[in-house]
């Protein structure tokens, strides 16, 4: 038994600029459940930057939509994805999975639909295969990020490097 299966992700993108998103949607994708710290925007911003309209725009020239999955419980995410003119699912509890169903029932997609990008192995990553969706994993977006997030970041490294990805 493979203990790293849930916190391997099916591959490692250095952004979201970078994943093939053209390939994806023929190969039948619709959905993109995207987290925003760290993945989309800068960790913990309370609004969107350029890149993270760039990258729902390429994301959405593809043919597939998009919905914000976040953890956060405030409305700072309801306000990003409003921004954005995405759906979001806020206070999602990753890594269980409750909030990643709930974004796919949202979007009207299914799990072969979707997929699930985020930057946290101990978060996104489990919490999209444990839902069952393709599930990849970029590099975080910036240097800066909260206490908590950089507390898990050393143990990150010790799976990545363990589970060789």
């Amino acid at each position: 038994m493979n203990i790293f299966r849930a916190m391997k992700p099916e591959k490692v993108y250095k952004s979201l600029a970078e994943m093939p998103w053209d390939i994806l949607a023929q190969e039948g994708i619709r959905t993109a459940l995207l987290d925003f710290d760290n993945t989309l925007g800068p960790d913990h911003a309370t609004e969107p930057e350029e890149y993270s309209y760039n990258c729902i725009k390429m994301i959405q020239e593809q043919g597939i939509r998009c919905c914000l999955v976040s953890n956060a419980k405030s409305g700072r995410s309801a306000k990003i994805a409003e921004m954005l003119d995405i759906p979001c699912v806020t206070f999602a509890k990753k890594p269980g999975t409750s909030g990643v169903l709930k974004a796919i029932e949202v979007m009207g997609s299914t799990k072969d639909e979707s997929v699930m990008v985020g930057d946290q192995i101990f978060t996104d990553v489990i919490a999209g295969n444990n839902s069952g969706v393709r599930t990849f994993m970029v590099e975080k977006l910036h240097k800066q990020e909260i206490w908590y997030v950089m507390l898990k970041r050393p143990l990150e490294k010790i799976v990545r490097a363990m589970a060789h990805f």
